[in-house]
């Protein structure tokens, strides 16, 4: 009876340490969740007595009720939304300052500078196929005699490939030297010209003339060194005019091919620099400059050919050789962020701002390339803003929770105001055309001159300065009157008018 007594304590008292436990665990939940300790958006809270402009899902903040109730999308009620809160909740997420350490939030500067825009790229040897030799026959004949060559020679200039008796060459050369025995000039000179037009070389028709007498047999030689690539000429065969008996392609220069991905097309240009480093020779480079970028792409692997030519005068460079390239690339001036701050939802791309009085807000931005950890940014942020470089993916997600829009690309920003300079004139207006050297606005009006809304065209010193900008945007720009006349120096996307 003690034992079921003693028994009967110790379940009760485990229960009443279990209550105590849960109501703990209850408090600290509740306690974490209330806006001192983290994040909170403006407009949440209690029962209020003012009247909600519209109740809103937090799962679904862009469909807006008339009315409050359950949400017809998640197992919740619908959130009201207060007309003097919407101000409030425009400039983002607050985070009370004492949980900034505890969230792991870091902040940096948005800054200008240079982004590398070199990128590496697999490559092999080929021949040069502007550097091809053929040998024909310049007449039908006979060969006579092979010199022992095969596809795959390597060979100098003027080495002979065939000897070729041509028959009907006998005739016209003694008709030659009969005419010229005569002594009339006149009919000389047209004997001799007929030989040319037979296709005799010029160095026989001068053997001819030291000799006297006929030459039937000729020897074929290579016009350049290289390689037989194709050899049609064999011992006894005959052979029509205008055949072909070898094909020779030099190696004095090779091509090498590289598969670039169509990612990058835009980043290629002819003449731009590359260096090519092969395993064959470690620790040797082999610069050159790409001589054309082909206009097909390979379907299977998706990408386009970069074609550059190598110098190859010790023929050391063999077609067919694996190659690394590294393309160098221009390294213009533009806004960078660090890539780690970028949020990529797969419809947009959000960074998030860092506002004043510790409010976060999120801000669509148009990015660009990456490397070594730093992303460029091509519209949406402005040079000096702070975003977040860490933890903003709960900043992101609370903004979502509260209704609360991204800064979209296009809206003015802050520092939106160009950057301070007594000697830029500033003013809006509208792109109508870019060049390399030169902008063309249709402006409004600029009171500091006196000048009146009207279309023209301004000097662009930096071509850095318009990238990322198209016919068409709206801007506000900043520009100064040198000797030479107008010209932009600065330019920042507004939205459209």
């Amino acid at each position: 009876m003690k034992d079921f007594a003693a028994s009967k304590a110790r379940i009760g008292f485990a229960a009443a340490a279990i209550a105590l436990v849960a109501g703990s665990s209850g408090y600290a939940i509740a306690h974490l969740t209330t806006e001192p300790s983290g994040i909170a958006a403006s407009g949440e809270g209690k029962r209020d007595p003012r009247k909600p402009l519209y109740w809103f899902d937090p799962m679904v903040p862009d469909q807006h009720f008339d009315h409050p109730g359950k949400s017809p999308f998640m197992d919740m009620l619908l959130v009201p939304k207060y007309a003097d809160a919407a101000d409030d909740d425009a400039q983002g997420v607050r985070i009370d300052p004492a949980a900034t350490q505890n969230l792991g939030l870091r902040t940096v500067s948005v800054r200008r500078g240079e982004l590398a825009n070199a990128f590496t790229a697999t490559g092999t040897l080929d021949f040069n196929q502007r550097d091809v030799a053929i040998v024909q026959a310049r007449s039908g004949g006979f060969v006579q005699r092979v010199y022992g060559r095969a596809p795959g020679d390597v060979i100098g200039a003027n080495a002979p490939i065939a000897d070729i008796l041509i028959p009907e060459w006998a005739g016209a050369q003694a008709e030659y030297l009969a005419v010229r025995r005569t002594g009339n000039s006149a009919l000389t000179l047209a004997a001799r010209q007929r030989l040319m037009l037979l296709g005799m070389p010029s160095g026989l028709i001068a053997s001819i003339d030291r000799n006297g007498k006929p030459r039937t047999v000729i020897t074929v030689s290579t016009p350049t060194a290289g390689v037989i690539k194709t050899l049609g000429v064999r011992a006894g065969m005959t052979l029509a005019s205008g055949q072909t008996l070898a094909e020779i392609n030099g190696l004095g220069t090779v091509w090498l091919n590289a598969a670039v991905p169509e990612a990058l097309a835009g980043r290629l240009r002819p003449g731009q620099l590359l260096s090519a480093t092969l395993p064959a020779y470690p620790g040797e480079t082999f610069s050159g400059k790409i001589a054309a970028v082909l206009p097909d792409v390979q379907t299977d692997s998706r990408t386009l050919t970069v074609r550059a030519e190598l110098s190859n005068p010790s023929g050391r460079l063999k077609p067919g050789m694996f190659a690394s390239v590294t393309i160098d690339g221009e390294n213009a001036p533009s806004l960078l962020v660090p890539s780690e701050a970028v949020i990529r939802t797969g419809k947009r791309t959000l960074v998030v701002l860092a506002l004043a009085n510790g409010r976060y807000r999120p801000a669509e931005v148009q990015p660009g390339r990456d490397n070594g950890g730093v992303t460029e940014i091509l519209a949406g942020l402005s040079e000096g803003e702070k975003i977040v470089a860490s933890g903003q993916f709960l900043i992101d997600s609370e903004a979502n929770l509260s209704g609360i829009a991204a800064r979209p690309v296009s809206e003015p920003h802050p520092p939106a105001t160009l950057s301070p300079s007594k000697s830029l004139f500033e003013t809006t207006g509208k792109i109508e055309q870019i060049t390399s050297a030169s902008i063309t606005l249709s402006h409004d009006p600029v009171p500091a001159l006196g000048w009146p809304a009207m279309t023209m065209t301004f000097a662009l010193p930096n071509p850095a300065v318009a990238r990322g900008f198209s016919v068409g945007d709206h801007i506000r720009f900043g520009f100064d009157r040198p000797p030479a006349g107008p010209a932009v120096r600065q330019l920042i996307k507004v939205a459209g008018r």
